[in-house]
C-alpha cells in the first residue's frame, strides 16, 4: 500500500532481511528486544533516522507460543513463570513500544497503535492460560491507552484472531484441530495470515481515524462478540 515499514526481529533476523529486500527500499529490518526498552529505544531512533521522521503506525505482535492442546499446561501444573514470561513479551512489550513511538506521534498529532489480541478469552476453546492471560490485560491496556492518547491524535485498537493457518505458533496443530474450527466457523474456514493482515491495514488506515478502544474479532465469525 505504499507504506515504509520496519520488521523488527528478535532471532529470526534472515527472514526479516528477506522481507525486507522484498519490500525494497521502503522497508528496514532492525533487530531489538521490546522486552529492552534501551533496545527499543534504539530500535525507535534507528527507524526514525533512516525513514527521516517518526513513526506513525505500529503492529504489537511479539510473542513465542506453540499452540498444542496436548503439550500445554494443566491448570494445576502451570508455574507462575510462564505467567510472568507471557506478561514480559506481551504487555511489557507492547508499552515499551507504545512509551518509545508516543512522542513522536503527539508531535505530528497522528498515530495508530494496533495491539495483536486472541479470541481465546472470549471462548477459550482450549485452555492456553498463561498466553490467554495475557492477552485479556493487553485489551485492557489498549483501552486505557486509547483514553490517554486520544486527545493526542492517537488511536489505539486490538485484533483478535483464532488459529491461523499456518502460522510457526500453529505449526504443532493437528489438522483435524484445523477441520474441526473450520465446521464450527460460518464462513467454514480458517483464517489465513493474509486474511488477518487485512484488518491491521483498516487500522493503519484513514478508514479507521474514528475507531480507538476497539477489539476486531478476525476469527471468520467463531467468536461473534
Amino acid at each position: 500500500q505504499g507504506a515504509r515499514v520496519a520488521i523488527n526481529w528478535r532471532n529470526s533476523g534472515e527472514r526479516a532481511e528477506a522481507l525486507a529486500a522484498e519490500l525494497g527500499e521502503r522497508a528496514l529490518a532492525v533487530q531489538a528486544d521490546v522486552t529492552d526498552r534501551a533496545g527499543v529505544d534504539a530500535m525507535v531512533a534507528k527507524v526514525e533516522a533512516h525513514f527521516g521522521g517518526p513513526v506513525s503506525t505500529v503492529v504489537n505482535n511479539a510473542l513465542d507460543y506453540s499452540f498444542n492442546g496436548d503439550a500445554r499446561a494443566q491448570m494445576t501444573d502451570v508455574l507462575w513463570e510462564d505467567m510472568e514470561r507471557q506478561f514480559a513479551t506481551v504487555i511489557r512489550g507492547a508499552l515499551n513500544v507504545i512509551q518509545a513511538t508516543a512522542p513522536g506521534m503527539t508531535a505530528q498529532r497522528f498515530g495508530r497503535v494496533v495491539n495483536i489480541g486472541t479470541n481465546l478469552f472470549q471462548n477459550p476453546v482450549v485452555p492456553y492460560h498463561d498466553y490467554t492471560a495475557a492477552k485479556a490485560a493487553l485489551l485492557s491496556l489498549t483501552r486505557t491507552a486509547a483514553g490517554d492518547l486520544g486527545p493526542s491524535g492517537i488511536t489505539v485498537n486490538m485484533i483478535s484472531g483464532g488459529l491461523l493457518r499456518t502460522t510457526d505458533a500453529s505449526a504443532a496443530t493437528p489438522e483435524a484441530v484445523f477441520d474441526l474450527i473450520a465446521s464450527m466457523t460460518p464462513l467454514r474456514s480458517v483464517t489465513t495470515p493474509e486474511e488477518f493482515a487485512d484488518a491491521a491495514l483498516f487500522f493503519a488506515s484513514p478508514w479507521s481515524r474514528a475507531v480507538t478502544g476497539q477489539n476486531l474479532v478476525v476469527d471468520g465469525g467463531l467468536v461473534r462478540d
